[in-house]
């Protein structure tokens, strides 16, 4: 009887896990989940009351955090909040992963005796991890960090610094396998990356509300940056000043459809490819040159921010590209050019369905937008730059089958804009992973071309056709040479947030 009670008691909780471990690989619902653990932490007698969404912090009549002044910014908030956050998703993982095993010991189980073991004595190395944990929830994990610095009123580099600190706190205690190179670029540059425009687009969705944020906003902020969202709840009104964005110019588009796989050379069947495909998507663009006014004196005033994703099951995220400047200057050409230039950051991550590839990078390039004639402008940008990325297939051991290397890229964005009537865009990126810093003896070069047309039909409303060639060639001294190449033709709704598509006016009516 006792047997047949732990039988069943051992196959809900592996049902349950199992699960709980399909959902959270899913995304990044795992790192959400340990906020709302948090928070129950933090404060286990909070409840929601009227309008207000504030269940702690002090009842004053002004915010204390100023971010013109400085006052009310903490150091000491994000140094314990990260290890917090740390150490509940660390137990998290002990709970849902608890069967993971490498080098005969369970993945999760860190110890103060295995943290002070990788601090002193620890290989940093490259690990064995599935492409999607590496490359995509480890740089969300660097969201995290950053957005807890953020929120609590730290400078972008500050809060750069707690992220790379998080990292490697993360590499030396959260695991039981040797610390990782891989992992430290990705959470603690990348998530940097990543997460400055999804804290800066979260303030600027509360600044849009126009006086003080309601329900939906305070959501919709929460979602785009969970630290923005929990710090802002459990604070109250210490936190509730909003970052100043200086009213920049943006372009919004979000877009639904459905991509069809018209032509595809997928050389030794790398795996099958559905012929059609329920597609979402969206850009940001933060920061367009040309308002008049406008500075670009902090990192990530002007960024362009694109996701994407797909009906393929558990891991719907296609695409996630983002460039943002770091460092520099505007500068301007007659009456009809502005451009800012200078350094910037990169994070990119895309997984079409025969291969993927995914960066955290560093280029020098500008941003720009040209007259033409009075009502057509184009607007573009132009980079060139060096990372470290991740792509492709191989025969790798452990879990990994893709290669690492300092990784050459381009990127080439333009956009024709023909008034308020429609918008001709042509990218392309390339990126040659090489065989530095790499654990495997090869090189690939993946090149993706995307061109698409939209045009407005009413107000805000449009439609588009899009389409996406992606091309990767691989060569490995322990395998054969492999060619694979993939079309996508694409339809869409389209839902803009200017009916100008983006294009930024600073010249005076009367000119020609």
């Amino acid at each position: 009887m006792q047997d047949d009670v732990f039988y069943a008691v051992s196959k809900a909780r592996l049902t349950v896990t199992t699960g709980l471990k399909g959902y959270l690989c899913a995304g990044p619902h795992r790192y959400i989940l340990v906020i709302f653990l948090a928070l129950a932490l933090f404060a286990p007698d909070a409840g929601l009351a009227g309008e207000s969404l504030s269940i702690g912090g002090p009842k004053t009549s002004k915010p204390i955090l100023s971010w013109d002044t400085e006052a009310g910014k903490s150091y000491l908030i994000p140094a314990l909040e990260i290890p917090t956050f740390i150490f509940l998703l660390n137990g998290l993982d002990r709970l849902v992963y608890f069967d993971e095993i490498e080098g005969g010991e369970k993945e999760y189980n860190s110890t103060l005796s295995t943290t002070w073991e990788h601090l002193v004595h620890g290989r940093w190395g490259i690990d064995q991890d599935n492409f999607f944990m590496n490359q995509f929830l480890h740089p969300y994990q660097g969201v995290i960090f950053h957005g807890i610095a953020r929120s609590n009123g730290l400078s972008y580099w500050e809060s750069s610094a707690y992220t790379l600190a998080g990292s490697f706190l993360w590499e030396l205690a959260g695991e039981t396998t040797p610390p990782s190179v891989n992992d430290l670029i990705a959470s603690g540059i990348g998530g940097s990356f990543f997460g400055e425009p999804l804290f800066r687009m979260a303030n600027l969705l509360l600044e849009s509300d126009g006086g003080k944020p309601g329900f939906w906003h305070e959501l919709g902020a929460a979602l785009l940056s969970p630290p923005v969202g929990f710090n802002r709840l459990v604070f109250g009104e210490r936190s509730k000043s909003l970052f100043p964005s200086h009213d920049p110019a943006t372009f919004l588009r979000l877009r639904i459809g459905v991509n069809l796989n018209t032509n595809r050379d997928n050389d030794r069947k790398f795996g099958a490819v559905n012929s059609s495909q329920v597609t979402a998507d969206g850009i940001m663009d933060y920061g367009l040159p040309g308002k008049p006014g406008s500075r670009y004196t902090r990192p990530f005033d002007y960024f362009h921010f694109a996701f994407s994703a797909i009906d393929r099951g558990e891991k719907p995220i296609e695409n996630v590209m983002i460039h943002g400047l770091l460092w520099g200057n505007t500068h301007e050409a007659g009456n009809s050019y502005r451009s800012v230039w200078g350094l910037y950051g990169g994070y990119d991550y895309l997984s079409p369905d025969v291969f993927r590839v995914s960066s955290t990078s560093v280029s020098f390039g500008t941003t720009f937008q040209w007259w033409l004639v009075r009502e057509v402008a184009l607007q573009g940008s132009v980079l060139g730059g060096i990372g470290y990325a991740a792509a492709g297939s191989i025969a790798g051991p452990g879990e990994r089958d893709y290669h690492y290397g300092v990784t050459p890229q381009g990127l080439l964005a333009l956009r024709l804009i023909f008034g308020d009537r429609a918008m001709l865009d042509l990218t392309g990126h390339e990126f040659y992973v090489s065989s530095m810093g790499a654990t495997e003896s090869g090189t690939e070069n993946i090149v993706r071309l995307n061109a698409g047309l939209t045009v407005r039909i009413y107000d805000r409303h449009a439609l588009g056709v899009r389409y996406i060639v992606s091309n990767r060639d691989m060569n490995y001294s322990n395998l054969a040479e492999r060619h694979q190449t993939m079309g996508t033709y694409s339809l869409f709704y389209t839902f803009l947030s200017d009916t100008k598509f983006g294009a930024v006016e600073w010249r005076e009516k009367n000119a020609k």
